[in-house]
């Protein structure tokens, strides 16, 4: 699989539609004026391949790998693609009582190298969560893959690779503009928060036969 640009990684982020705007709650409690849907990228198995594909050639730098495991929902598909492009297991994480877990018969051995995997990285949050897991089963973690790293700072206590890093502002909900300005606020992925956002960019994607696309309305 060849390497990626930054830049082919954001024309395949805007073919896909998954660039988008409006006033945004992260899952880091944070606001933000855009958003990146990578699942709209990842819908597409050639894609998918393609994206992680090349972050595993990345990933290849930290050295050998025996499982990827990914916080659910957003990293599951990424940890999937990652195991199969490195031959390795794939695995995710998921909420139980509001803490990160390994559930569905899912085990990391000690002395197992662990690879974390998800779609964008904000605050590293989610992350830490799963590598403390990790570390709980006696596993070793060797770093961090995410295909969007949207950081304001290098402060993850983690090495980190990603295929893309975008600087895109946050706003503590406290001081967010788009908040004083009245705009509804999105949970992306919810139903009952706010209005949903416009698109950055139509995407280019045939929509699915028979189904009605709303204008400025993610599917």
């Amino acid at each position: 699989m060849g390497a990626l640009t930054g830049d082919q990684v954001l024309g395949l982020l805007r073919e896909a539609g998954a660039l988008l705007e409006g006033h945004f709650l992260l899952s880091s409690g944070l606001h933000s004026p855009r958003y990146i849907q990578c699942a709209r990228l990842l819908q597409h198995p050639a894609l998918a391949e393609r994206a992680c594909g090349a972050l595993a050639e990345k990933v290849r730098a930290l050295g050998a790998v025996d499982a990827v495991v990914g916080p659910a929902l957003g990293g599951i598909i990424v940890a999937y693609e990652l195991a199969r492009a490195l031959g390795v297991r794939g695995l995710f994480a998921e909420r139980e009582q509001g803490r990160m877990t390994l559930r569905r018969g899912f085990r990391i051995a000690p002395g197992e190298r662990v690879l974390i995997a998800e779609d964008v990285v904000t605050t590293g949050r989610s992350s830490l969560e799963v590598a403390a897991v990790v570390d709980a089963c006696g596993g070793n973690v060797v770093g961090v893959a995410c295909l969007v790293d949207r950081r304001a700072q290098d402060d993850l206590a983690l090495p980190l690779v990603s295929l893309v890093k975008m600087a895109i502002e946050t706003h503590p909900p406290e001081t967010c503009p788009l908040c004083r300005r009245g705009l509804p606020l999105v949970k992306p992925g919810s139903r009952d928060v706010g209005e949903s956002p416009s698109e950055m960019e139509a995407p280019r994607w045939p929509p699915c036969p028979g189904v009605p696309r709303t204008a400025g309305r993610p599917p």
